[in-house]
């Protein structure tokens, strides 16, 4: 996977009891959930406030995902809050990719990469992603590879 650039956008989620298994770590069904936050936040930080769900009914795009990896290192608990660092890896014609990286007390814990498609929400149709999207992508993308 990609090394984590100098500048992510971090979102933090404080993990509870009822995140956890009988083995007393973060249930692994939830892990996906704790990423999938973290790239809404990383939206919702670029857009003003609007995360997926007004992408989705105020300007009609959507952003279902095609892919979705998980590297897992070492176990999430409630002892520490959970940082994820996200960031763009990729923007195709249609397609984005996102990483993210969540640790806890400075360990990785996990590693995820997601892919989405940009589409017209009423319709379900791919578009390539609107003018506005590209352009906040594609800007993070340039300056993290410096």
């Amino acid at each position: 996977m990609e090394p984590k650039p100098k500048t992510t956008h971090k979102h933090t989620q404080n993990i509870s009891w009822g995140d956890c298994d009988p083995a007393r770590i973060a249930y692994t069904g939830r892990l996906p959930w704790f990423a999938l936050d973290a790239i809404n936040s990383w939206w919702e930080s670029r857009l003003e406030g609007d995360g997926w769900f007004q992408m989705e009914i105020d300007r009609n795009v959507g952003t279902p995902f095609v892919r979705l990896e998980m590297d897992f290192v070492s176990p999430v608990t409630p002892r520490h809050e959970l940082v994820c660092h996200v960031w763009p890896v990729h923007l195709g014609k249609t397609s984005v990719a996102f990483r993210v990286d969540g640790e806890q007390d400075g360990k990785l814990c996990f590693s995820t990469r997601t892919v989405s498609v940009f589409i017209v929400a009423d319709t379900f149709t791919k578009q390539p992603p609107p003018e506005e999207l590209r352009t906040i992508i594609e800007r993070e993308l340039l300056a993290n590879q410096s």
